[in-house]
């Protein structure tokens, strides 16, 4: 499935992908040497750990492969008069006004005012334009989001 990232976005999971392939492979290898030279390897607590990491590794390295591999980058020049992820909106909810960018969920970050586009903000404002009024489900209850200008 595709997913569509900022450039921004995009770049910083290659970055994670490069480190992760080059400096951390090379950390794990090792603790494996380091561990199996402790000896039997079936009693080997430390082996088995470093095994373990190992395989979460190569999982988050294929995940990571495959996610840029298949992903779409959001241009400036792609945005429009609609709410979508590389979106900015400045935006009024419960009185006060806030900056925000909608990003999909690895760029996710909400002390930077940047919202997963799969968060319940998120998926109330896409497909929204500048003058629309939502709502947002919260444990709370129902919270009103005015989207004031799309930059």
């Amino acid at each position: 499935m595709k997913k569509c990232f900022t450039k921004k976005g995009l770049d910083k999971l290659k970055e994670e992908l490069k480190w992760l392939e080059k400096e951390k492979r090379k950390e794990v290898a090792g603790k494996l040497k380091y561990a199996a030279s402790f000896g039997d390897l079936s009693e080997n607590s430390a082996y088995e750990d470093a095994k373990n990491e190992q395989n979460m590794l190569e999982t988050r390295i294929s995940k990571l492969r495959e996610t840029i591999k298949e992903a779409t980058v959001v241009e400036e020049k792609d945005k429009g008069e609609f709410v979508q992820i590389g979106s900015s909106l400045e935006i009024e909810m419960g009185g006060k006004k806030q900056k925000i960018e909608i990003v999909d969920g690895s760029e996710a970050n909400p002390m930077e005012g940047k919202m997963s586009c799969e968060s319940p903000m998120g998926k109330a404002l896409l497909g929204k334009k500048a003058g629309d009024i939502c709502n947002m489900e919260t444990p709370s209850g129902e919270k009103e989001i005015k989207i004031l200008s799309i930059v």
